[in-house]
């Protein structure tokens, strides 16, 4: 067993330019949530050419593809993104979008090439047993693609014993990983506020009622749950993203539309949040004498990994020199991420690899650093083998 990792930076280092090029062409041609119409026809067609079991429809516009081993092993899926954000992209790289309004301002772009380079050396390999599925899902992006997916029936055509996601993240070292048993990513709820009132003219604000500033108040209010409602030592983030409201210079609109979301990880901070918001609304309506509708709703679970799965990509790291000591105590980020629905099917674990670079994810000028593609594939490689240890 000690080739079946020892063959793969050779491998990695011939066939770079190869899988930089898939990246690329990923990377040019980005689809938003389940609309990967043209993003899974090409990993289709790649894994074919593999000569793996694929299947596309999943969830739409999923992809799966299964190596069998020789002899009976584990089962074990490996999951990658596919969808771009809707942004347009800011750079003046060669490759960049050819497509107003997406983008792959989160690096899905990198973790469907990093996948397809590590199927790329798997399928060459005959020394290990069981079997492998490569998932690539669609809509992770605040889409619920990752629930779609397993209640179309993931798990029924691609039987796993445990189920593994791999993340790039910034401001940590190109290649390093980080991965620790429990909470990784928060959980989400999404919310939209209608506020509807009676327009009238800007000037004659005392004959009707003033949904801006009405909206106003509302934004203010909101974040004193924050800081007042919830325990300092527990996490919430509540956010307003969105605010519509008017087409006119000189009139006051009937209706102002709000929408954000709430990021947690005890459910008890969500309760008192969800109690709290329905409340200030109730009060801000009152005082401003205008009606307030709030739809809320849960949409993604967090993200927390089971520790012998969290240890298992331990070992993974741990193979992969180049990549560096893995980090495993850290503060669990306040984003959130629709994997959460395949661990809560199956055990597993979610990791990040650090890409490198300080730009943010969700920035229109980010891109995936090719420097860690060959690194994140050998790790998916170094995870194949840590996993042949795993009873099936």
């Amino acid at each position: 067993m000690t080739s079946f990792l020892e063959r793969a930076p050779a491998f990695f280092d011939e066939r770079a330019a190869i899988h930089r090029a898939w990246r690329h062409h990923l990377h040019r041609n980005p689809e938003i949530a389940f609309e990967e119409r043209d993003t899974a026809a090409f990993l289709a067609a790649r894994l074919d050419e593999m000569g793996l079991q694929t299947r596309q429809g999943f969830a739409g516009t999923g992809v799966v593809a299964s190596l069998h081993g020789k002899g009976s092993g584990p089962k074990i899926g490996f999951r990658a993104d596919m969808d771009a954000l809707p942004l347009n992209e800011q750079s003046s790289l060669p490759y960049r979008s050819t497509r107003a309004g997406a983008t792959h301002a989160c690096g899905h772009d990198g973790h469907m090439a990093m996948l397809l380079a590590a199927a790329d050396y798997l399928s060459r390999q005959e020394d290990f047993a069981g079997t492998l599925h490569f998932i690539f899902q669609p809509a992770e992006e605040a889409a619920g693609g990752g629930r779609a997916i397993v209640e179309d029936g993931l798990f029924d055509h691609a039987q796993c014993d445990l189920v593994f996601g791999l993340h790039n993240w910034p401001s940590i070292e190109a290649g390093r990983i980080a991965v620790q048993p429990g909470p990784m990513m928060a959980a989400m709820d999404l919310f939209t506020i209608t506020i509807t009132g009676n327009g009238v003219h800007a000037a004659l604000p005392h004959l009707g009622t003033d949904t801006i500033v009405a909206a106003g108040a509302l934004t203010q209010a909101l974040q004193a749950i924050v800081s007042r409602s919830i325990d300092p030592h527990q996490q919430l983030v509540l956010s307003i993203t969105q605010i519509h409201g008017g087409h006119s210079l000189n009139a006051l609109p009937d209706n102002v539309e709000m929408r954000g979301t709430l990021r947690y990880f005890d459910p008890d901070v969500a309760r008192t949040a969800h109690r709290r918001m329905h409340e200030i609304i109730e009060g801000i309506a009152r005082t401003h004498a205008v009606e307030i509708a709030l739809d809320l709703r849960s949409q993604y679970p967090v993200t927390a990994n089971d520790p012998d799965a969290a240890g298992i990509m331990l070992n993974a790291a741990e193979l992969v020199p180049a990549g560096g000591v893995a980090i495993t105590q850290f503060l669990p980020s306040m984003a959130s991420e629709d994997f959460a629905f395949m661990l809560a099917a199956r055990k597993g674990a979610y990791a990040w690899i650090g890409n490198g670079r300080s730009t943010a994810l969700h920035n229109p000028e980010f891109d995936f650093n090719d420097e860690i593609l060959p690194l994140g594939a050998q790790y998916w490689v170094a995870l194949a083998q840590a996993c042949q240890k795993h009873p099936a």
